[in-house]
């Protein structure tokens, strides 16, 4: 793929993802957005360029400001669409490299699901309760979490994946046009390495392709091997790469 092109897939699937996770708040910084959600995750809360190329002249300084304003720490994604001088830059002030991660792609083709897993159309409270517990998320951020989910305008699939009748993963799929992005695919400590979490991601395959989607879209982090192998064997083909720079503890 040359550059144009790469170009425009990454503005594309960046798009999708940003509709598909919303942050409560989003300010545009020339060619920059600026996402706010309270804290609660960095996708959701972090600088990120929107355009190819965008000068980061200024950013740096404009971020930290917002970010201040609301007691949080300015948090940089870099992906292709960044400029490498914003990657030098952060670098010689101090931000620190964390948790590269991958998108990738694929075509969808027929799938089976698998009775054990269940996909709803609305999120019931008992489905955000666990879904943020199997993700980690602290008690005291529930409500932000449940909040960004609720407010997810496109069509959403919520997967529970079941054994022995008790709920032990979740994660959700998000379509938009063409194509369907995947989340927080996860599934309990204690039942892991089963099969479950290709098991859901089956299920979440045959849901996007049911709703009229051709290509599927997710994010994972380039240290999680099981999942990349997972996802490659479904035929999930890396794109490209994205890392954040935080400040310096």
């Amino acid at each position: 793929m040359d550059d144009a092109n790469l170009s425009k897939t990454v503005r594309a699937l960046e798009e999708r993802a940003f509709n598909a996770w919303p942050a409560r708040e989003t300010i545009a910084c020339g060619g920059w957005i600026f996402r706010h959600s309270g804290g609660y995750t960095k996708r959701a809360n972090s600088a990120n360029a929107v355009e190819p190329g965008a000068s980061f002249a200024g950013v740096r300084e404009a971020a930290e400001a917002f970010y201040a304003r609301h007691g949080l720490p300015a948090v940089f994604r870099l992906s292709p669409l960044a400029a490498p001088d914003a990657d030098r830059e952060l670098d010689a002030a101090g931000y620190q490299f964390f948790d590269p991660s991958f998108v990738a792609r694929a075509s969808l083709d027929e799938a089976s699901p698998h009775p054990s897993v269940t996909i709803a159309e609305q999120a019931s409270t008992s489905w955000l309760d666990g879904f943020a517990t199997a993700n980690g998320v602290a008690p005291a951020l529930h409500e932000v979490h449940h909040s960004i989910v609720r407010s997810i305008a496109l069509a959403t699939g919520f997967a529970t994946v079941h054994d022995g009748g008790e709920p032990i993963g979740f994660g959700l799929a998000v379509r938009e046009g063409d194509w369907v992005g995947f989340y927080d695919i996860v599934i309990d400590a204690s039942h892991r390495q089963r099969g479950h979490g290709g098991t859901m991601m089956r299920a979440l395959l045959d849901w996007g392709r049911r709703q009229g989607a051709k290509s599927a879209y997710l994010q994972v982090r380039e240290e999680n091997a099981p999942a990349r192998r997972m996802y490659a064997a479904m035929g999930f083909k890396d794109v490209y790469r994205y890392h954040y720079r935080v400040p310096e503890v």
